[in-house]
């Protein structure tokens, strides 16, 4: 919301003699509709506003406006590959990024090996083209940290987390009111109940 009421500002009050700056507008809600208000952000500032203005942006398909909008200049940051890894040249260019380098920022940052080996390989599997059932077979095709673990994986009916783990895996007890927390009870023991039947049979 924070977000919206300051691009609304902008778009509101923005005009020709104008120097706008926003960087990365929709990135707090999912993806298409953060690439569709980007989309029509760009669309009026300038058809509307006709603001010089910077617009840095993840949304690679926001490039295909510059074939309709004439004042419309594309520019990326340069980065080199050299041996694996990513050299970021602190240069703007004309023209667009080749790639999205996102894992390798977040290994640039730390984060532990299995978690960047776990998403290069969600990576692969997505940029395949299979988008549309890829998330919901991730699970089952991917086990989680796959890589580098001893036991084999999906081998037997506890190779996976069951359904009591995957739902005690997203709570956060601090955010929850008193009845979400009530509710969140009933559908633990529902859970637990389903599993002592289905074991008893």
């Amino acid at each position: 919301m924070v977000e919206m009421v300051e691009t609304a500002v902008i778009l509101n009050q923005a005009g020709p003699r104008s120097l706008v700056i926003l960087d990365e507008i929709g990135r707090g809600t999912a993806t298409f509709d953060g690439l569709s208000i980007a989309w029509a952000c760009v669309e009026h500032l300038h058809e509307v506003n006709r603001a010089r203005a910077l617009f840095a942006t993840h949304y690679h398909e926001l490039t295909a406006l510059s074939a309709s909008l004439k004042a419309l200049s594309l520019h990326t940051m340069r980065v080199k590959e050299w041996e694996g890894q990513v050299v970021f040249l602190h240069e703007v260019a004309a023209g667009v990024a080749e790639g999205s380098y996102g894992i390798h920022v977040a290994e640039l940052a730390g984060l532990p090996g299995k978690t960047i080996s776990r998403a290069k390989q969600i990576l692969s599997m997505l940029e395949k083209g299979e988008q549309s059932g890829a998330l919901a077979r991730l699970a089952d095709d991917l086990p989680l940290f796959a890589a580098g673990n001893d036991e084999p994986q999906g081998s037997g009916p506890d190779s996976g987390p069951s359904p009591l783990e995957v739902v005690l895996a997203k709570i956060a007890p601090d955010d929850l009111s008193a009845r979400e927390a009530l509710d969140l009870i009933y559908e633990l023991k529902a859970l637990v109940a389903d599993k002592s039947a289905a074991e008893k049979s």
